[in-house]
């Protein structure tokens, strides 16, 4: 079993910064990518951004490229998501997910919201 606990999200103006971790326990292995997602009530859960556990290989929705960046610390076992010149339409909870190497996001955190105001 893995365990996905997020943090860092909060209110921030437009044009502002945040950054998003997530911590993961139980078993995870290298074989794991990590992603990020956001959710506006009455929407679909939309991609914003994946990372690979082991060589650390990056992809973003088309929305957020150039203003949000992934990260890992492998011996931290966490995932950060620097969210930079944020924009209202940014606003929503965002989930951490693990893909233990099967191309399905199985594990899933609890979520974190994020405002942006104008």
């Amino acid at each position: 079993q893995v365990q996905l606990v997020e943090s860092g999200g909060g209110l921030v103006q437009a044009g502002g910064s945040l950054r998003l971790s997530c911590a993961a326990s139980g078993r995870i292995f290298s074989s794991f990518a990590m992603g990020w997602f956001r959710q506006v009530p009455g929407k679909e859960r939309e991609f914003v951004a994946s990372i690979s556990w082991s060589d650390g290989y990056e992809y973003y929705a088309d929305a957020v490229k150039g203003r949000f960046t992934i990260s890992r610390d492998n011996a931290k076992n966490t995932v950060y998501l620097q969210m930079n010149s944020l924009k209202p339409e940014d606003t929503a909870v965002y989930y951490c997910a693990a893909d233990p190497g099967v191309r399905s996001y199985n594990y899933w955190g609890q979520g974190t919201q994020v405002t942006v105001s104008s």
